[in-house]
Order: structure tokens, then C-alpha cells, then sequence
């Protein structure tokens, strides 16, 4: 068993965190581990296993015939089953697959507006599907909709993992020790980082020593933008720190006391589980599958998207008693540890490999 995990970047993100979590996890459980980024490297470069065998593409354009040549060398001189392909570079996979039509490709769908699949462009998607053995979805919603939309006869829900990242230490957070809210997620409109700041504002004015610690890529588009004018507008400037993309994501959880998600659509945030896996107490909007991951008032609170007061009211409670803070955070280590182990998922997906290897 040889699996290839492709992805379009190692940038900070989502997908690329699940990618290169399963690359490692697979090292040490199947014959060889291969992970390849197709267009640009990234922090998470430095997350990689050294047991895994890394290629980076340099792909310059959507059909990039040296890439495509590259790339099914690899494979065939690796002796590579299967491609387990991640989100976009599902297209890739394929033509690389008409050229080297032996290999299987394994479409994992890590989509984050899956509360608008009604504005997903999923014609090329539909192609390309005839020539996937499995498609594995991050959650319930997807998993539906692949069923009703694609054409492939397996279809999986694969929960996401989190482990810890061993990376340098190498971030210092802003802000008071002990009064510290983070808020893993890149600047995309998705993540709603507008709620959050006027639920924030509120907060300050009632417990003005808290901060709010916002890490992820900031893509200096309108959005972002938007976000930064909004910081000034409410003068939060002394108490709203941006840090953009950061390789040492268990060091800042760890500076960290309590953890917010404010999206307005997800899948199965991989942020939530990390938060769970530093034993932080969560404040999540329910969307996509989070109301999975916190399924009972004793694992989070969770609130509903766009809701300012709610969002404020429950950062509020969480700030006024510590013990809470620490129960809670406890609590939802345990579900994570429990539910969302690598080691369960893991073996869930060597066997669906297992049905296609001959």
C-alpha cells in the first residue's frame, strides 16, 4: 500500500492541516507514505514527517503538461496505488490519471461553505468524479450531496483529526497572561470575523484586560481589509492582534485561555478539534458539523451564526469563572480524544483504501 496525498498548497489551512496530518499518520502504518504540493509550499511544510516522501510540482497553470509528465513519473517510479487528492487538485488527479490510467484516485471533498452548496461550481467536479473509486466527505451534508451529485459509487463520511504540531516555539502572544481569546482562521468571509468583533466590543467594555488573538492568512483582499477598518472603527486596535499564518499553532493554543469560532459555514473545523486538543473552552456557531464535536452543554457553547449578543453572552460567561473555563476545556479534550482520534480515523481510512488495492 503506497498513497500519494495531493494538495494545491501547504499554506496554513484546513485541508492542508488534514493533508499532511494523514501523510504522517499513514508513515508508520502502511508500506509508504508520499505527500505532493501541486502549486505552492507553505508553513506546513516544516509539520512534515521526515518519513514521508515529499514532491513538490511547482505547477504554473491549470493544465501544466510538465507538471502532469512530473508527477506521473513520480508515481510510476514510486509505485504509487493510489491518490488520495485534496479538495481542488481533484482535477490534477484526473489528468494525470489519463495518462497513467492504473493509478485510483480517492477525492476527499473538505469544502467550508457547505452551508451554500447551492453556489458550489461543480460542473468540472462532475467530469472528473467517473474516474474517483471513493470520494470521502468531512461531513453529513457533503457526504449527501456527493451522493446525489457525483458519479461514484462510494461515498464516506471521514471525520477529521487533530494532533498536536511539534513545531519551534516561536510566537509570543500580545495581551495579559491568563486573559487571552484565540480565534484560529484565515481572513475569509466564511469565518465572519465582523461578528466577532462586535460581540468583542461589548466584551471589553465590561472586562476590559481580555484580547482577542485572531491567526491565520490575512489574503490583503477586500475582506480583509473590511475586517481591519472595522478594528478601527471600534478603536480596538490595543486589544485585537493579527498575526497572520503561524507554523507553532499548539505553542499559541497553549498561551491561550479560551477559543471562539464565529463561521458562518464550515465543515468539521479542524481549528475546533485543536482547541479541544489544548483542553481549551470553545465558543463555536452552529454550523457544519461542529454541533458534532460539542454535542451536549457540558463539551462548549455554541451559539447561533451572526449572533452578536449570543456570541458576546457566552465569551462573557466563560470570562467570569475559571473552573467553568476549566471543565469545559476538559470536556472537550475528552470527546476529541474519544471521537476524533487519529488512531480510529486512521484505520477507518486504511480500510477504505484496502478496496481498491488488488
Amino acid at each position: 500500500m503506497r498513497v500519494l496525498q495531493l494538495v494545491d498548497s501547504l499554506e496554513v489551512g484546513g485541508t492542508e492541516r488534514v493533508a499532511v496530518n494523514i501523510a504522517n499518520a499513514l508513515s508508520d502504518k502502511i508500506d509508504k507514505s508520499f505527500l505532493c504540493t501541486t502549486r505552492k509550499e507553505g508553513l506546513l511544510r516544516y509539520s512534515l514527517n521526515d518519513k514521508v516522501d515529499y514532491l513538490f510540482l511547482e505547477k504554473k497553470r491549470i493544465i501544466d503538461f510538465k507538471a502532469i509528465k512530473k508527477l506521473r513519473g513520480f508515481i510510476k517510479s514510486k509505485g504509487i496505488n493510489i491518490i488520495h487528492a485534496h479538495s481542488s487538485s481533484f482535477f490534477l488527479a484526473t489528468l494525470v490519471k489519463l495518462f497513467y490510467p492504473k493509478v485510483k484516485i480517492i477525492w476527499h471533498d473538505h469544502y467550508g461553505n457547505s452551508e451554500y452548496l447551492n453556489e458550489r461550481k461543480f460542473k468540472v467536479l462532475i467530469l472528473s468524479s467517473n474516474f474517483f473509486v471513493h470520494v470521502l466527505s468531512v461531513n453529513a451534508v457533503l457526504k449527501n450531496w456527493a451522493k446525489t451529485n457525483l458519479k461514484c459509487g462510494y461515498v464516506d463520511f471521514l471525520p477529521n483529526f487533530a494532533i498536536p504540531d511539534k513545531n519551534k516555539p516561536e510566537t509570543e502572544l500580545k495581551g495579559s497572561e491568563g486573559k487571552r481569546i484565540i480565534h484560529l482562521a484565515n481572513l475569509r468571509p466564511q469565518k465572519d470575523h465582523i461578528t466577532l468583533l462586535k460581540a468583542f466590543k461589548e466584551v471589553i467594555k465590561i472586562h476590559p484586560d481580555w484580547t482577542l488573538h485572531c491567526v491565520g492568512k490575512n489574503f490583503e483582499d477586500d475582506y480583509s481589509k473590511s475586517v481591519k477598518s472595522l478594528v478601527n472603527e471600534f478603536k480596538l486596535n490595543k486589544s485585537v492582534f493579527f498575526y497572520g499564518s503561524r507554523a507553532d499553532i499548539t505553542n499559541i493554543l497553549n498561551r491561550s485561555n479560551i477559543a471562539v469560532l464565529s463561521s458562518k459555514s464550515e465543515g468539521l473545523p479542524i481549528a475546533l478539534l485543536e482547541y479541544g486538543c489544548s483542553k481549551l473552552p470553545a465558543v463555536v456557531t452552529n454550523v457544519g458539523d461542529c454541533s458534532k464535536v460539542i454535542s451536549s452543554e457540558n463539551e462548549g457553547l455554541m451559539v447561533n451564526k451572526e449572533d452578536v449578543d449570543a456570541l458576546k453572552e457566552a465569551l462573557i460567561k466563560y470570562i467570569s469563572n475559571e473552573r467553568f473555563r476549566t471543565l469545559m476545556g476538559n470536556s472537550l479534550f475528552q470527546k476529541v480524544n474519544t471521537s476524533y482520534s487519529e488512531n480510529a480515523i486512521v484505520n477507518k481510512l486504511i480500510n477504505i483504501y484496502k478496496l481498491h488495492i488488488k
